[in-house]
């Protein structure tokens, strides 16, 4: 059998693509990743990585060898659970951005509980690498991506749109949208081109889109909206349910749709029964909203 410990640097170097960043994750030296995968070459006969521009890939022989070497750490570490009474096949963790998690699964996932009561469901909010869906995560939900170990599987695109407590309009007479320069404008911080793209296909010129509350998550804003503080730019059908209940409106038809789908993110080849009943479940939700409705568009993977 080869050396374990160089068998978890190499797996850890070929995932992060990064000596220095397998060493973080590890809690040693760089240098002793190093090693250690020098030490698993000399053992096996060939090289696994190469360097280039400054760049670190995995030989043909590496990638071969790379799908196996992560089965059977996944296949410990469940197996190490099991022992330790932890039944690893019913904690179901999910990674999900806050907006998401908030407008869009919080509201859902009492529908999967019910389904599957057993499930202990683990849903976390902060930011987290990809690369943790190997040891701290089951499942995540990003925008599309690509990556050669991960599925990466599109659940619907969003269409970006104004949206305001009713009362706000009818108080302040917004009639079209270059009445929207009379409003106070909500934005959020790392996307604060929302306003001036809006703006621009609606036919609005020389309108001040720099002023205004300034939110780090589109949640906040579509709450301020909700307490009337003005009008936030949301993306359907992150504010489905505040538009059904009457808590906010759209006071225009004109969406700007994402290039950029919602996609559930996984391990390729790992097959653990939860992620695919969520999977599966997770689609069928995605469906169930029909075309346009809140500014979603879904896909079918049939």
């Amino acid at each position: 059998m080869p050396p374990l410990k160089a068998l978890r640097a190499f797996e850890a170097a070929a995932r992060t693509c990064s000596f220095t960043r397998a060493a973080e994750e590890l809690n040693v030296t760089q240098t002793a990743v190093s090693h250690q995968v020098k030490v698993l070459e000399d053992w096996i006969g060939f090289r696994l990585f190469r360097r280039l521009n400054n760049a670190l890939v995995l030989t043909e022989k590496g990638e071969l060898y790379l799908p196996t070497v992560r089965e059977a750490f996944d296949r410990l570490r469940e197996s190490t659970e099991r022992l330790k009474g932890i039944d690893a096949d019913t904690v179901l963790t999910i990674s999900a951005l806050p907006n998401f998690a908030l407008r869009w699964l919080m509201p859902r996932l009492p529908r999967f509980q019910a389904r599957y009561p057993a499930m202990r469901i683990k849903l976390l909010t902060a930011p987290r690498a990809l690369e943790a869906l190997y040891d701290e995560i089951d499942v995540a939900i990003r925008l599309d991506g690509e990556a050669a170990h991960l599925q990466f599987e599109p659940l619907f695109r969003a269409s970006m749109f104004p949206v305001m407590h009713p009362a706000l309009r009818d108080e302040e007479g917004l009639r079209m949208p270059a009445d929207l320069r009379r409003f106070k404008l909500l934005h959020v911080l790392n996307s604060l081109s929302d306003w001036r793209i809006w703006l621009t296909a609606a036919g609005v010129k020389r309108a001040d889109v720099e002023d205004g509350p300034k939110f780090d998550s589109y949640a906040l804003a579509a709450e301020a909206a909700c307490h009337r503080w003005g009008v936030a730019m949301a993306w359907g059908p992150f504010v489905e349910e505040d538009l059904l209940r009457g808590r906010l409106i759209a006071p225009f038809d004109l969406k700007i749709p994402r290039e950029r789908a919602w996609c559930l993110v996984y391990p390729k080849n790992v097959r653990k029964q939860k992620v695919e009943l969520f999977r599966d479940w997770i689609h069928e939700e995605s469906r169930a909203v029909p075309d346009g409705v809140g500014g979603a568009t879904p896909f079918n993977l049939d």
